[in-house]
């Protein structure tokens, strides 16, 4: 029991340990730290009187502190009563100073009134100076914003917009937001957006006012440029010519020296006028002011919106471009029109190239080919249906003047112009054909004005005159004496200068075309050989069928051909001298002039066989034969012989045409006639023929043969001409004779005397013949003695007749 009742050494550890716990805890209590939870809860921590134990040690401790207290006053206790006692000592002398202080302290206090008003006036001037200083400062930060502020609206009123932009930057990106606190730098913040739009809008207005002017200055611009581009030009072909070339210097000497004073003088009011325009040498810059554009891109640029407005310029400006290629209904009627037509292209296009130059990518080098390609093709096809209307060569002349005019200064500005100059070969063409109608008028007038009669000189000074206008050579006619006629008329030498002038009015349009020498001699030859063998060839065929014109004029026309044929070597050489090219080294064209007055020669000649045959026709017409006279008048009638002498005077005029021609007329005439009086005693409607008709038809026969044997035209041989009376001689022989029994035997033998002499024609004739003497017969019944005579010639009449006819249907059942 004794062993049960002791405690263990653990339970011995135990109360040590929550005995060591307590005092701790009282420790912490003394020590007054807070919080106390955590203290307390260690106390009752897993012990049911864990309370009541440490209240006991509690206690204890109280106990403990308050002996200890009580030690203490017990020490401190006589200590403390002789302070008292000390203290109620000193109770009057404090009473006494109390009072001594107080009186110091409002004497103080009255005296240092002054002091604080003046400490605090010194305050307030402090907080003042303070203030100020402050103030400055802010507005050291503020006025370099309100300055920028105030040089931005400057800007805006006298329209620098583009250096607004840059103020605006510094004032967003250096300037606002140092004093950004403050209100009025938002007011600022909050307009400037507005600035922005504004100024774009005011620049865009600009533009727009820049684009209406350019589209109403671009003409005058456009003036300007080809002016100089001619100006150079005219300058440069003009000191070529007067070293190198002058026209017609080998062909005529005469022309050759106005030529050259022409050139120098030329040359001379060139340089001249080169000299006064040196000075004012215009450009597109000096003509428009661009500074719009250029403000504009600077300021899209500056804003971020290049982009728009490169596509805004374009769009608008192809708009401008389709209208100035847009031309007048009326622009073919005069030059004005189409220079007024290229000014305002050259000008566009001037315009645009100097923006390609002046400015970065506004405007491209694709962008202005793309838009000339498409101004291109509407230019050319512009000119094609407007240059067909033009009827007068000189306006299709200034046409292709400033067409080239216009191709030069474009191409001086870099744009591609081949096109253009392939189109001025369409527009030759329609050039020569102007040319052609209107020296196809120059003909008429001069074949309407001559008088085709040879040309009378009455001294050597005409002499000169004429040849100085044609290549005439005759040495023959060079040895008579004047006064002289040269063979051809007036129209030769008119003609000849025409054609010449043909040929410089065809080389006007040659020139400047960029081609060679040797093209242009084969364009000037082509031309010439159309003017030869269309319009004049067409003006001679005209001329020779006209009913006025007469044998004698038909004559005159054929010894013109002649001289005019043998005048073409002359215009092959004149265009070699113009063009300088050589006939022998160069495979040049040949005129066809041989050819040309060749057929209007074979036509004229055609016309005066046809001439002389209607002539022949209307003296044959007022034949007035009496059929069934008894007797002959004993000589020829007087209708033949006006006719013979027609024929006579006529012919004496063919002297001067070729020989084969004269006498192919004079056969020709001849055998007409012969063939009228056939056809005149073969007439249907000519039933009867006496025999006294037949010796008065015999006479006028004899007189045509004694025409044909006097020779009226040189050059037949022998009996020659006369063979064309043969048929009716030997007709007429027969029935003169009345040598039936001759002809019927010896018909169809070539050595009969009738050969010619056809059975019908015969037959024909013979019973004509017969009725005329049956109804003599009937007549002249009442002389008895003739009856036996006239039956036995009827009888023969019969036989004849009857025979004839057999031979007729003989040859018709051959045939």
């Amino acid at each position: 029991m004794a062993r049960k009742s002791r405690p263990n050494m653990s339970e011995m550890y135990l109360e040590e340990n929550k005995d060591q716990i307590y005092e701790n805890a009282l420790a912490e209590i003394e020590s007054f730290e807070l919080p106390l939870g955590t203290t307390l809860r260690s106390v009752y921590d897993d012990q049911p009187n864990a309370h009541q134990r440490f209240m006991e040690k509690l206690d204890a401790c109280i106990r403990n502190h308050d002996r200890e207290i009580e030690k203490m006053c017990n020490f401190h206790h006589q200590g403390f009563v002789d302070a008292i006692t000390e203290l109620l000592k000193v109770r009057a002398d404090a009473e006494k100073l109390k009072v001594q202080v107080t009186d110091t302290n409002r004497r103080l206090q009255d005296a240092g009134k002054e002091v604080i008003a003046q400490t605090e006036e010194i305050i307030r001037c402090r907080v003042q100076q303070r203030n100020i200083t402050t103030v400055v400062e802010k507005l050291q930060l503020c006025l370099p914003v309100l300055e920028m502020y105030s040089k931005l609206k400057e800007q805006m009123k006298v329209k620098r917009y583009y250096s607004a932009l840059k103020t605006m930057e510094q004032l967003e990106n250096l300037y606002l937001p140092r004093v950004s606190q403050y209100r009025f730098c938002q007011i600022m913040i909050e307009n400037l957006p507005k600035l922005r739009e504004e100024i774009k809008e005011i620049s865009m207005s600009d533009l727009k006012d820049f684009l209406e002017s350019i589209r109403k200055h671009s003409d005058r611009i456009g003036e300007t440029a080809m002016k100089q581009a001619q100006q150079q030009k005219t300058f440069s072909t003009t000191l070529q010519k007067h070293n190198n070339v002058n026209y017609g210097r080998n062909m005529h000497l005469g022309r050759s020296r106005i030529l050259d004073s022409k050139n120098e003088m030329t040359l001379k009011r060139t340089l001249e006028e080169d000299d006064d325009h040196d000075e004012e040498v215009l450009t597109a810059q000096d003509l428009v002011d661009f500074s719009p554009v250029y403000r504009c891109l600077h300021i899209y640029s500056v804003l971020g919106d290049g982009e728009i407005f490169e596509n805004y310029y374009r769009k608008q400006r192809r708009k401008q471009a389709r209208l100035v290629l847009q031309p007048q209904s009326s622009m073919h009627e005069t030059v004005e029109g189409y220079r007024r037509y290229f000014s305002q292209i050259v000008g566009f296009f001037v315009v645009e190239d100097h923006i390609l130059h002046v400015t970065q990518g506004l405007v491209t080098r694709t962008y202005t080919d793309e838009l000339w390609n498409m101004a291109l093709s509407k230019i050319i096809a512009v000119l094609r249906t407007h240059s067909s209307y033009c009827n007068d060569p000189d306006l299709v002349l200034e046409l292709k003047n400033l067409i080239v005019v216009f191709a030069d200064t474009l191409q001086g500005y870099g744009f591609p112009v081949n096109r253009l100059f392939d189109l001025l070969f369409e527009i030759r063409d329609q050039y020569n054909e102007t040319l052609l109608k209107k020296w196809s008028g120059l003909f008429r007038d001069i074949f309407e004005a001559d008088n085709y009669s040879p040309i009378p000189v009455a001294n050597e000074e005409e002499y000169k005159i004429v040849i100085s206008k044609f290549p005439f050579q005759d040495s023959e006619l060079d040895k008579q004496s004047f006064p002289k006629k040269l063979p051809m008329s007036q129209s030769v030498p008119q003609i000849y200068i025409q054609v010449k002038e043909f040929i410089y009015a065809s080389l006007k349009f040659s020139e400047s075309l960029h081609r060679s020498s040797t093209e242009i001699d084969d364009m000037l030859r082509k031309s010439t050989n159309l003017l030869l063998t269309r319009t004049l060839s067409s003006c001679l065929q005209n001329l020779i069928k006209k009913p006025h014109i007469g044998l004698t004029e038909l004559v005159q026309i054929i010894i013109n051909t002649t001289h005019l044929e043998l005048a073409c070597k002359y215009l092959e050489d004149f265009i070699s001298n113009i063009t300088n090219i050589s006939q022998v080294t160069v495979h040049t064209a040949r005129l066809y002039g041989l050819s040309t007055f060749k057929d209007a020669r074979h036509a004229a000649e055609g016309e005066i066989y046809t001439k002389l045959n209607q002539k022949i026709d209307e003296f044959i017409q007022i034949a007035d034969y009496d059929w069934t006279m008894s007797e002959s008048d004993g000589r020829a009638s007087g209708y033949l012989m006006d006719l013979i002498n027609f024929l006579r005077s006529t012919f004496q005029v063919f002297t001067h045409l070729p020989g084969k021609v004269a006498q192919t007329a004079c056969m020709s005439a001849c055998q007409h006639l012969s063939t009228s009086l056939m056809q005149m005693l073969l007439d249907t409607e000519l039933k009867q023929i006496s025999m006294g008709a037949i010796q008065q038809f015999n006479l006028d026969v004899i007189q045509c043969e004694l025409f044909a044997s006097s020779e009226p035209v040189p050059g037949f041989q022998g009996d020659t001409l006369q063979l064309a009376f043969i048929d009716l001689r030997q007709l007429l022989d027969l029935f003169m004779v009345w040598d039936w029994s001759t002809y019927l035997a010896d018909y169809g033998q070539a050595t009969s005397k009738y050969l010619r002499v056809n059975p019908s024609t015969a037959l024909t004739l013979l019973e004509k013949v017969h009725r005329g003497m049956r109804d003599s017969s009937k007549k002249n019944n009442i002389f008895a003695q003739f009856r036996k005579n006239d039956r036995d010639k009827q009888k023969l009449i019969e036989t004849v007749v009857k025979q004839l006819r057999s031979l007729v249907n003989g040859m018709s059942q051959h045939t």
